[in-house]
């Protein structure tokens, strides 16, 4: 296995990277922000007063068409002079087969030119649904011919399509600002993602006020996954330590980090560990919530932005041979992956993270400080008791298993392994799995 400094450009120049380059939805934040959904539809170009009525699809599931939060979006819709159609039918960590399911219902319904506009409104599941759905219908054909080779046809998506605004239910996955949508390959016991800015969402509103019915397991678990963005984004390369590309087309959208990212990074830890606590053992604390999906927010600029590394890379794998929710893998595999394994790669940068996290590291060595991190982390999740102590207690993973996890992690995750700030190797890995099935007793 080779390592590549350039990243996950093809082709690239002799010398380091000069040029970053951010971009982003519109992002409207706040409480009752979604009462602004129809505004922000207009702003987009959706013009409510047209002839025609303009008509979109709101991608969701079940679970919020039960707990009646989307009555309320599809009414304000209405209001505002909108015809709404819903889809519920997206899973947790979708297949391939799930997206087709909804690609096919917006050709049976509205043609291959599909709907004038596209809400995707849940968790990350419901998010990558719509982001997927939206890109196809523009571009054509299906999802698997623009997944990577050799799983997918590795067609580039060159159109963006109508308007899409993701509104998000969970303070976590950041895929209502990243410019990647991840399902399971269910036959080949894989994750893979379409990566591109043209299934990058044009607008995202962020109302906290769909969070506080989120369970306090799932409230914990998700945050997860928003902290190990943050900590991630902290972590990985400089993007002037990488390959300048040939082609400013062929820049990845994991590009490294900059000092932009890193404040993103650094509020985000801020907020995530200093709140994660009340969130998740009182739910109804409006405060800690609007603060928990401001962090998730931030974590997800910073590491969806700089890139997601090892442990999003060992995350799949697990998830789509055990079927665990994304946020609780990311859990159970940080204190060995990003806090464990990667923390000899800049110990002052990692001893910065314990600081960050709540540790006292007066007194400390550089390298001793740096470990503390992982100790800060693991102590969070105990006071949570919502997180799994590892991955035997996620998915009864044994070391028999590690093997086949390690293989599965080199071979179909080179787009994430090349962000990580060390060299992986499949016995690395198998020594990092080993590692993450037991994080306390």
């Amino acid at each position: 296995m080779s390592y590549d400094r350039s990243v996950s450009a093809p082709e690239h120049e002799l010398g380091p990277e000069t040029v970053w380059h951010l971009q982003m939805p519109q992002i409207r934040f706040g409480r009752d922000s979604v009462e602004e959904l129809g505004f922000q539809l207009a702003d987009l170009g959706v013009d409510a007063a047209a002839d025609e009525t303009p008509h979109g699809l709101l991608v969701t599931d079940e679970n919020l068409v039960d707990i009646g939060h989307v009555d309320r979006v599809t009414d304000l819709l209405e209001d505002a002079g909108y015809d709404v159609t819903v889809w519920d039918g997206a899973e947790r960590e979708p297949s391939i087969e799930n997206v087709d399911d909804c690609i096919s219902f917006v050709r049976e319904n509205e043609g291959e030119d599909g709907y004038d506009f596209y809400v995707g409104f849940g968790g990350g599941s419901c998010i990558d649904v719509a982001k997927g759905t939206r890109a196809v219908i523009a571009n054509g054909g299906e999802v698997l011919d623009y997944i990577a080779e050799p799983t997918g046809g590795g067609e580039s998506l060159t159109e963006s399509g109508p308007p899409l605004v993701l509104m998000p239910t969970t303070a976590g996955t950041g895929a209502e600002i990243s410019p990647v949508a991840i399902f399971s390959v269910e036959e080949k016991e894989i994750k893979e993602g379409v990566s591109s800015n043209h299934i990058r969402a044009d607008a995202a509103v962020l109302d906290p006020t769909f969070t506080t019915t989120l369970p306090a397991e799932q409230t914990g678990k998700t945050a997860m996954d928003a902290l190990g963005h943050a900590i991630e984004g902290y972590t990985t390369h400089p993007f002037d330590g990488l390959l300048r590309p040939s082609d400013p087309a062929e820049r990845p959208v994991y590009a490294g980090r900059t000092g932009l990212t890193e404040m993103f990074s650094e509020k985000a830890i801020e907020l995530l560990s200093g709140n994660v606590r009340t969130a998740v053992h009182n739910g109804d604390d409006i405060e800690a919530r609007s603060a928990m999906l401001k962090g998730a927010l931030f974590g997800a600029i910073a590491g969806l932005t700089a890139g997601a590394s090892l442990c999003h890379a060992m995350a799949y794998p697990v998830g789509n041979k055990y079927h665990t929710y994304h946020g609780e893998t990311i859990a159970v595999l940080t204190p060995a992956t990003t806090l464990g394994y990667n923390a000899a790669s800049d110990p002052e940068r990692f001893a910065s993270v314990a600081e960050m996290l709540g540790a006292d590291t007066d007194g400390m060595g550089t390298r001793e400080a740096a470990d503390r991190a992982r100790a800060e982390y693991v102590r969070l999740q105990q006071d949570l008791n919502v997180i799994p102590s590892g991955l035997t207690d996620l998915a009864g993973i044994e070391d028999d298993d590690v093997d086949w996890l390690a293989t599965q992690t080199v071979e179909t995750q080179q787009r994430l392994l090349r962000c990580n700030p060390r060299p992986v190797t499949k016995a690395d890995a198998i020594e990092i799995f080993r590692d993450a099935l037991h994080n306390w007793e």
